[in-house]
């Protein structure tokens, strides 16, 4: 399994209304944000990898192919409260 591949099953398993940070993911497959974050830029897209779950470690909610103000929307429908662009835990 390549590496983007190994991003994408791990985004999988992010259920709706929870999110995980660039960096946890990149831990986890012994890696560095960056990667991640280019793994993702590359996914087939929603619904089958919800990479808008995927955030900032700084709680900001980062980049999304679709656009910010995207990721922001499909976040809050997914239950996340989100102020000044950053999730609120």
């Amino acid at each position: 399994m390549q590496f983007q591949e190994k991003v994408w099953e791990e985004c999988k398993k992010i259920p709706s209304g929870k999110v995980s940070t660039y960096g946890e993911i990149a831990r986890k497959l012994g890696s560095g944000a960056r990667a991640v974050g280019n793994a993702l830029n590359k996914s087939p897209g929603m619904p089958s990898v919800p990479c808008h779950r995927i955030i900032r470690s700084d709680g900001k909610v980062g980049g999304f192919a679709f656009g910010t103000e995207n990721k922001i929307k499909i976040l809050r429908k997914e239950g996340r409260n989100i102020k000044d662009g950053k999730v609120i835990f």
